[in-house]
């Protein structure tokens, strides 16, 4: 029991936050609940129009009379008709207001996430809450709480109507009851957890369809196909087998709901002809009957239908807004401040960090201070902390001891916007997206000029192979800009950087993934980038980063030493001197 009321009330819950996304058309859905109500009334006052016509008129041949009815009978069918088209559109019509406003809220709730959230999260997932589970809604916001109503009243109607002609066959039409709602709430715990089902296997396979096409080159090359369909084959068989199961409850569901609806016609006609043949109701109302048994049972089998769309929304809501409840660990500070004149400077003091509060630690008491203008240069073995470095600075993730500062400010009393926008940042590997040169670099910013690109480009050596694209600036990139060489990508993501004119510049391995023509080239880029800008580089390259201010040797989450190139080659056994040997030997790397 106590289950089952949590469960009303997780579902009320539920409906009521769903109601916020509906309230601006609040009136919209009230002249909807009219329309229906009317039309609701036009629909069961016609066999109520066929029993006066066959007692009142048609038993005593007045043809006048007659006519006058089927006069009423076609108004009252075609005003049905006209309320159902405008009902229909205007249902749908704020519905799809409602879910336009939900998916933009879904949106910008993931977008505002920390990172973190998705280093634990498949994006499959993720994709599945912003289209197939808000989708899953439509008919619900759509019409299906007006639809509700609407088939509510049609029942009372038909109920007032039945009972002013005759109460005992009423009774004996509605006798079915019982067995009907005992049927539908069988039918309602079972689809529940069936619809819960369906909706984990559609954003299991969502996951994995998208997990594996980004991966498919490594697929491919390792001649996985086999397998990976083998796996593919396990989560569709389990999504097939979670829908036919829903499907087995309907198979059992519906052909009941269509027995009973029978059923009770069945008994009407047996009852009321007897109570005809004897003279105890007229054969209008006999008629009438009839009618209304098959119009009684329609509702209710719309009502199941509706609940059908019910549990599967409240299925698909379920998940979304345990998306939206999602508490952001990186906060916006309740009282921001500013930094009225940025120069740049930044300093770690006694720094501790680690991803999760059960994993080890990844930065250990870590201390420096990059002045304004400085380059700071990052080296050490992979997952000495390197990238965690500028994860904090740019609060993707939150420290758990000491502070970060810019400018003297503790980052965490900037907001996010404010501390974001001193920093330009190029990545390893950068991100772009369907869309022209152009939109890429200015991610349509209308602040930033198409000039202003052209000079960014030029400062950084990008205009030459992108004048000679098709469309240059206005050509068009792929997915991830698949159709454009490692090198050129990132040459674009230089300027992006550039163009924002940034305080602070990280370039976190800008030329792991290039040759050594287009290295030559992003250096020359990256050397102008950082004239009068602070600087950050991560770099396992170490011919890239000899000429910085300062140099940080990490070594599991410790800056083992610091210096510049010519101090830290001249120690003995120390940890760059060893690096640098190593490459040199390696790559050739002269110092």
């Amino acid at each position: 029991m106590g289950k089952k009321e949590t469960k009303k009330a997780v579902d009320r819950k539920l409906i009521r936050r769903l109601y916020f996304y509906i309230r601006p058309y609040r009136w919209f859905v009230v002249l909807a609940i009219g329309l229906t109500l009317t039309a609701a009334f036009l629909g069961t006052v016609r066999p109520k129009l066929t029993q006066i016509a066959v007692d009142d008129y048609i038993a005593f041949n007045d043809l006048d009379g007659l006519l006058k009815i089927i006069g009423l009978l076609f108004l009252a069918q075609i005003g049905e008709f006209v309320l159902q088209v405008i009902n229909t559109y205007i249902t749908r019509w704020f519905g799809q207001g409602s879910l336009f406003s939900l998916r933009n809220a879904v949106f910008k709730k993931i977008q505002n996430l920390n990172i973190q959230f998705f280093d634990k999260n498949p994006i499959g997932k993720l994709i599945t809450r912003t289209t197939s589970d808000i989708e899953a809604l439509s008919e619900l916001l759509s019409d299906g709480v007006v639809a509700i109503i609407g088939d509510c009243f049609r029942i009372i109607f038909i109920l007032y109507f039945m009972f002013s002609m005759s109460w005992e066959l009423t009774l004996v039409t509605i006798a079915i009851l019982p067995a009907l709602f005992y049927a539908t709430f069988w039918f309602k715990g079972k689809v529940r957890i069936s619809f819960l089902e369906v909706r984990d296997q559609i954003a299991r396979l969502n996951s994995f369809v998208q997990e594996h096409i980004n991966g498919m080159d490594i697929v491919q090359l390792f001649n996985r196909e086999k397998k990976q369909q083998d796996k593919f084959k396990n989560i569709n068989a389990a999504h097939r087998k979670a829908h036919i199961e829903t499907i087995f409850y309907f198979s059992i569901f519906w052909p009941l709901v269509e027995v009973m609806a029978s059923f009770a016609m069945a008994l009407v006609v047996w009852y009321g002809g007897g109570r005809a043949l004897m003279g105890g109701v007229t054969f209008g109302v006999l008629l009438a009957f009839i009618q209304y048994a098959r119009q009684f049972f329609m509702p209710i089998r719309g009502l199941s239908e509706k609940f059908n769309t019910l549990q599967s929304a409240l299925a698909s809501s379920e998940r979304i807004f345990n998306v939206m409840d999602i508490e952001t660990e990186v906060q916006e500070p309740d009282e921001p401040k500013t930094i009225a004149d940025p120069k740049g400077e930044i300093t770690f003091e006694d720094v501790w960090f680690k991803y999760n509060e059960d994993g080890e630690q990844i930065l250990k008491d870590v201390s420096f201070t990059a002045k304004a203008g400085e380059t700071i240069a990052i080296v050490g073995a992979t997952g000495a902390g390197k990238t965690t470095i500028i994860n904090l600075l740019l609060r993707f993730y939150d420290i758990q001891k000491g502070s970060i500062k810019l400018d003297g400010i503790d980052i965490r009393d900037l907001s996010l916007n404010e501390l974001r926008s001193n920093f330009g940042l190029v990545l390893q590997d950068n991100a772009l997206f369907s869309g022209t040169i152009l939109e890429n670099i200015t991610l349509e910013n209308p602040d930033i000029s198409r000039e202003e690109v052209i000079e960014a480009a030029h400062k950084v050596e990008a205009h030459r192979f992108i004048e000679k694209l098709k469309g240059t600036y206005d050509y068009k990139l792929r997915e991830r800009g698949a159709s454009l060489s490692m090198g050129q990508k990132q040459l674009i993501c230089f300027v992006r950087a550039l163009v924002y004119n940034p305080q602070i510049l990280i370039l976190d391995e800008a030329t792991s993934s290039v040759d050594s023509e287009t290295e030559a080239l992003v250096t020359a880029a990256s050397d102008k980038m950082m004239k009068g800008r602070t600087s950050i580089v991560v770099a396992h390259r170490l011919s890239t980063i000899q000429g910085a201010d300062k140099i940080l040797v990490m070594h599991k989450g410790v800056i083992r030493e610091s210096g510049s190139h010519q101090e830290l080659i001249l120690q003995e056994n120390g940890l760059y001197k060893k690096l640098y040997e190593l490459q040199y030997k390696d790559q050739l790397v002269e110092g």
